[in-house]
């Protein structure tokens, strides 16, 4: 199943557009809130790089990116947590996603009209995260009530959790997010239980002026306060952007001097927000696929990733870094120098490897 990313923020805070350039599927985008009833849902690929490489080298079939489902959300506005303007409907939809990319408005564009009157981006980012906070409240006092009647009966992961869900109530109560509160080893269920929306790992994408660069630094100040992600990216260049083929896109951002794409900022940040590594399978006449496991994550792990019946008869992994198989120039050299490696199940997978399990049917 793909990462599930949320994109939130503020009425015409620029998601919509933001989602167009991602995803190049025109989700509309008028000038007036509320435009996003349901959330806009659309599969993205990732793009890797060093895929590409070595599938020209081994001479696959095709090239096959993992990828990444975006969720445009609708606005927020205060007093979501009451059910104010959308708010109850939103704050399901974000409680379905495993990150969020919070879009904040960082131009000053009097075309485009601003539901608080005027651009104040960490005025914004507190507004939304204030909404989250006072719901995620609200859920963290109802639980509480249920584990302390569990807890009176001595068992201790009830115990833990009720300690745990005091301290994130505290810490809520502080303006801190759930995630500055590390879940209880003794009750390894109670994060799941609770589903705190202000625990999900947070990019912060400032949506910067045409010519202008970098994160503004209330922005990134405020980030690290918060313990999230920031980039910076001009939304309604890269949504003109996304509308061209590649090769155009690219000679107008060589035009535009831009640099790097929106694009390649918002997945690469999507992607650390859940400390993802990449690995990926690649044969000559085959296609050459990238999948995803956290860091940490062992060879058993990404047979998983690839298919459960690998996982299940897993025997062994055959292991190269991908730049070592750039630099061998293929299986057969790399075999002969004795660059590719047979691993166990309990190998731990690093970033770039290419890995071919044996395995039992």
């Amino acid at each position: 199943m793909p990462m599930k990313v949320g994109i939130v923020g503020l009425p015409n805070a620029g998601k919509s557009s933001l989602f167009t350039a991602l995803t190049r599927v025109a989700a509309e985008a008028a000038n007036y809130p509320f435009t996003t009833i349901e959330p806009n849902v659309a599969i993205v690929p990732v793009p890797d790089e060093r895929l590409d490489e070595v599938s020209a080298l081994v001479g696959a079939s095709e090239v096959v990116n993992d990828t990444m489902e975006v969720h445009d959300i609708a606005g927020l506005v205060a007093g979501a947590h009451k059910g104010e303007g959308l708010g109850n409907k939103f704050l399901a939809n974000i409680r379905e996603t495993d990150a969020l990319l919070h879009v904040v408005r960082a131009h000053d564009d009097s075309n485009v009209i601003h539901p608080e009157g005027g651009v104040d981006a960490v005025r914004d980012l507190n507004t939304i995260e204030t909404e989250l906070l006072l719901a995620d409240l609200d859920q963290a006092e109802r639980r509480l009530e249920r584990v302390i009647r569990q807890a009176r009966s001595g068992d201790k992961a009830a115990v833990a959790e009720q300690a745990w869900i005091e301290e994130v109530i505290a810490a809520l109560d502080s303006g801190k997010p759930a995630r500055t509160v590390p879940a209880p080893a003794d009750a390894p269920n109670a994060l799941r239980d609770l589903g705190p929306l202000t625990a999900k790992p947070v990019l912060i994408v400032a949506n910067i002026g045409e010519g202008e660069e970098g994160v503004p630094p209330e922005i990134q100040a405020h980030a690290d306060e918060q313990g999230a992600g920031a980039v910076a990216v001009c939304v309604r260049l890269e949504a003109e952007l996304g509308g061209l083929d590649d090769e155009e896109a690219e000679e107008m951002r060589a035009d535009l001097g831009a640099g790097e794409s929106g694009l390649s900022r918002v997945l690469r940040g999507a992607f650390d927000l859940l400390d993802l590594i990449a690995f990926f399978t690649a044969g000559e006449g085959k296609p050459a696929h990238s999948w995803h496991l956290h860091r940490g994550g062992s060879a058993w792990e990404a047979a998983g990733q690839i298919h459960s019946d690998i996982q299940q008869g897993f025997v062994r992994a055959e292991v190269i870094g991908w730049k070592e198989l750039l630099e061998s120039g293929g299986y057969v050299q790399a075999r002969d120098k004795g660059l590719l490696r047979i691993e166990g199940r309990d190998y731990t997978m690093a970033d770039g490897d290419i890995i071919s399990v044996r395995f039992t049917p």
